[in-house]
């Protein structure tokens, strides 16, 4: 369980292993498009989830504390959240995932900001002090931060304006 919580080890570089975890995320992202496209990277997000979120409920009751720093799968799945719109885009037009690489950028920075701001609900959720709350706050950032990224890739393209 602390192998899957902590991304294979992932968790334990420092500083800051929640961005370490969002960057491991990415390759691992784009793999998994480039294996199955984008509806098997929502399929193993779905699993991920699942899985985060049994891993963060055998740890937190074996004493590692509601909230340990290493544990880092929730970033995993909220990061693949957020870059959600690259990979439908890519899989929409047929274009190679890199051609996107704005909205990469734009996932990864968008997401680590709620993650770390924790506005709105987000920051309630992970208030709740649950294993459920561990995983689900992140899930939340990574949609903000998908919808904000659909809403400047308009914005870029001329179509919002």
């Amino acid at each position: 369980m602390r192998w899957l919580a902590s991304l294979g080890g992932v968790g334990y570089l420092r500083p800051a292993p929640g961005t370490w975890g969002s960057l491991a995320a990415l390759p691992l992202a784009y793999g998994v498009h480039m294996v199955g496209g984008f509806w098997l990277l929502l399929a193993l997000t779905v699993l991920a989830f699942g899985l985060g979120w049994l891993s963060v409920v055998k740890l937190t009751a074996e004493g590692h504390g509601k909230d340990p720093s290493w544990v880092v799968i929730d970033e995993l799945v909220g990061q693949w959240i957020a870059v959600f719109p690259v990979s439908y885009g890519a899989m929409l037009m047929s274009v190679d995932l890199w051609r996107l690489w704005p909205g990469w950028i734009a996932g990864f920075v968008l997401f680590r900001l709620f993650d770390i701001w924790k506005p709105w609900i987000i920051g309630y959720i992970d208030r709740m002090g649950t294993p459920l709350g561990v995983m689900l706050d992140d899930v939340l950032a990574g949609i903000l931060a998908a919808l904000i990224a659909v809403v400047l890739a308009g914005i870029s393209h001329g179509m919002l304006m």
